[in-house]
């Protein structure tokens, strides 16, 4: 999977056994699916699992590791994935922006990315096949980027993966049923039945849209306006999410569990988000007996470079290393409606990740 600011890697058995003890807890909606990494553990594990996200490329990759059925789509991917890895390189948009405008991934490499991706355009495929091809796509371009995961920035000086020619896999798509869809995460919450819903919000300024729009404009090829020296594209000022913002945060949360009709709430959150744990607390407590747990996490990268200026000038030093990821777990009540009213709960402690 892609390298992702806010991944879960390490904690996806954690969040796995947690769900697993949810009595009754078959169909789960991961609310803000990302890489969807959380969401194809879960559906290994035997949930039903429907993954949601606003972005398209987060969509995409939802729709390929949780919505695709492997029994129906993996033949079919085989073949069709070795036909795009046999195209040459074609060089266009992707590649005169990504590549010679800035320096995302060699020129080469950038050909063969436009020269795939208008393949999959001109084929018109199936909804999930499409996601498959372009998970498979995306995933290989990341393989050979030259940045340090995050699309704020690339690297001074070329990479060495970079210089390794992009080369296509097939995703380890899993076998069974899922679903995945493209909505604001308030009008999922209301529109997705589901006996539990697990929250990972975005949770202080890092906008995911801004940190891999590459991605989003791979995804969406829509070949956008960009700006800067990064090359953003210019809805990153204009799609900000509530989440990402200091006075908007907690009511934007509120109403996404509002209108959760789920009776397990499972809510992962780190202790440096704007909203601090004794708000999420009290919030959560609205809904139900808050149980809760947290394990010491390793900091993003991004802290280890240090703070520079647009002129590449050191200004500032890395902060602390590490910081604890939080996880709530609360039975609402909720039955496919509203929970019965009542007056907060205390917070219980869960088991603390070893």
């Amino acid at each position: 999977m892609i390298k992702y600011l806010g991944s879960k890697r390490l904690l996806v058995p954690w969040i796995v056994e947690t769900v697993g003890r949810c009595e009754g807890a078959h169909r789960v909606l991961d609310l803000f699916s990302g890489t969807a990494r959380v969401g194809r553990a879960l559906k290994a594990a035997g949930h039903r699992v429907h993954a949601n996200d606003h972005n398209a490329y987060a969509h995409t990759l939802g729709a390929c590791y949780v919505g695709a059925d492997a029994r129906v789509w993996r033949e079919r991917a085989e073949r069709l994935i070795a036909e795009l890895d046999g195209l040459p390189g074609e060089p266009g948009w992707f590649t005169e922006t990504y590549c010679e405008r800035s320096r995302y991934l060699q020129p080469a490499n950038g050909a063969r990315v436009d020269a795939i991706r208008n393949r999959i355009a001109e084929l018109s495929l199936e909804p999930e096949l499409e996601a498959i091809a372009l998970t498979s796509l995306m995933e290989a371009a990341d393989r050979v980027d030259s940045t340090v995961g995050l699309q704020m920035a690339y690297l001074k000086q070329w990479a060495a993966r970079s210089h390794q020619p992009l080369r296509l896999r097939v995703p380890e798509i899993l076998e069974g049923p899922g679903a995945s869809s493209c909505l604001d995460a308030a009008e999922a919450a209301e529109r997705v039945e589901a006996d539990l819903v697990y929250l990972d919000p975005p949770y202080n300024q890092h906008s995911y849209l801004g940190n891999y729009h590459v991605w989003e404009s791979l995804v969406r090829w829509d070949r956008p306006e960009v700006y800067g020296v990064a090359m953003k594209r210019t809805d990153v000022r204009e799609r900000g999410s509530d989440f990402n913002r200091r006075g908007r945060i907690l009511p934007a949360l509120v109403t996404v569990l509002d209108r959760i009709r789920a009776r397990w709430l499972v809510v992962s959150f780190s202790d440096e988000g704007y909203v601090t744990l004794v708000e999420l607390r009290e919030l959560l407590a609205r809904h139900g007996e808050v149980r809760e747990a947290s394990v010491e996490h390793p900091r993003h990268i991004g802290h280890k470079i240090g703070v520079y200026d647009l002129t590449g000038r050191r200004v500032g030093e890395p902060g602390h290393a590490r910081n604890r990821e939080h996880l709530f777990v609360v039975e609402t009540g909720r039955i496919g409606g509203k929970s019965p009213s009542r007056a907060p709960k205390r917070t219980r402690k869960l088991a603390v990740m070893p």
